[in-house]
């Protein structure tokens, strides 16, 4: 197998400071040479390899786009980049780095105190803590207004109770960022590992997402002090800005799928012979079948660059971010189900990551706004009418 390159069809190396590559290239060994070969028996074992945790602090992969407070301060294009050659390795692998960069640095950042901040953020950035990031509940997912957990005032601080879902991270991480209602206002906390009335469980049986850990939050009477409110959050704006930093993020890895599937298909189809000994790829269906993948994976990538260079502008509106991760998880879903097609029989073993890629992208495509829901937030900025509700 030829070493891994992504797709340059339109040359969009070209548009990439040297800066934005030279990360990207650093990430792309590291994943080539550490992440990879964990991944076939940590998705057998349904296990998240935590040996990499040291390396994304060392390395600086967890909230690489933040500034200040001993995090690397860069470029939303070269933060997209490492969440592209992370999801390259694995779906699981960047959601681990995505959460706790844009769902517990971010708003620790954006809407927490300046002690919140210096307390939290160094330690985070060099993973010394985990942390997640509690939205989700059994009944509450795309109406996350929905949400049935409360947050009551009592003396030195406030109670919790109430139950999260689908949580990254939950049962390995040190702090909680916790979405509650109190007095019917969504409001943030932060919750650390060990507080009485906190526990977690872990979701298991998942046949997507194995090698990510995934967990329900328990909060029966859980009292938290008074500096665990993020005193800049009131309302269902905090916890959406957080999402939309990460479904930006999104955008971005899913393309590092489209591209491994891309170059296995490809490869495959110049290697495997048929009944007149001419190769897969010489073959119309084929063809037809890979340039479908170049045509795609080309304008996702054109996509997030621009989605990138109005982020660095401060431009960046929730509904492009949207758009952005609706096509392109469609988009690499899409291109992983033809390549699992074009390798045939090897096409359901894990002896190819291509299996694996593409039955995580049904979860991917789902979470964090599902792609009807994101349909509908760009249909709401066309049209100017809801059709939500």
């Amino acid at each position: 197998m030829a070493a891994y390159e992504s797709l340059n069809y339109m040359n969009i190396d070209k548009l990439f400071t040297e800066e934005e590559l030279m990360v990207r290239d650093t990430v792309r060994e590291f994943v080539t040479e550490e992440v990879i070969p964990t991944l076939q028996q940590a998705n057998r074992d349904e296990k998240f390899p935590s040996q990499l945790i040291p390396r994304f602090g060392e390395l600086g992969l967890l909230g690489c786009n933040i500034q200040g407070y001993d995090c690397p301060g860069l470029g939303e294009v070269a933060y997209g980049l490492v969440m592209q050659e992370l999801e390259r390795g694995d779906s699981g692998i960047r959601s681990f780095c995505s959460v706790q960069g844009a769902l517990v640095m971010y708003p620790i950042w954006k809407y927490g105190s300046e002690e919140q901040r210096q307390k939290y953020l160094p330690k985070l950035a060099k993973a010394e803590l985990i942390g997640c990031f509690g939205l989700t509940e059994p009944d509450a997912g795309s109406n996350p207004g929905a949400m049935l957990t409360t947050a009551k005032k009592v003396d030195g601080g406030y109670k919790l109770n109430g139950n999260k879902m689908w949580i990254t991270n939950g049962c390995v991480a040190d702090i909680a960022i916790v979405w509650a209602k109190l007095d019917g206002v969504v409001r943030g906390f932060i919750v650390e590992k060990g507080t009485p009335g906190f526990s977690t469980s872990t979701m298991k049986g998942k046949f997507s997402l194995r090698v990510s850990v995934t967990s329900e939050l328990h909060f029966e009477d859980c009292v938290v002090p008074e500096d665990a409110i993020l005193p800049n959050t009131e309302g269902l704006k905090g916890p959406l800005g957080c999402l939309t930093q990460a479904r930006y993020g999104i955008a971005w890895g899913v393309m590092g799928a489209a591209n491994t599937c891309y170059h296995e298909a490809l490869h495959y189809a110049k290697e495997r012979t048929l009944f007149d000994g001419k190769p897969l790829a010489a073959y119309q269906l084929a063809q037809a079948k890979l340039v479908k993948m170049v045509q795609e994976i080309t304008k996702g990538q054109l996509l997030v660059l621009q989605l990138g260079r109005l982020k660095e502008a401060g431009e960046m509106q929730h509904w492009q971010v949207s758009l952005a991760k609706m096509n392109n998880c469609r988009a690499a879903l899409d291109i992983a189900r033809d390549a699992r097609d074009m390798l045939g029989g090897n096409g359901i073993i894990d002896e190819y990551p291509v299996i694996r890629h593409m039955i995580n992208l049904e979860t991917v495509n789902t979470y964090e706004g599902t792609e009807d829901i994101h349909r509908l937030v760009v249909g709401l900025q066309v049209t100017g009418e809801s059709a939500i509700r």
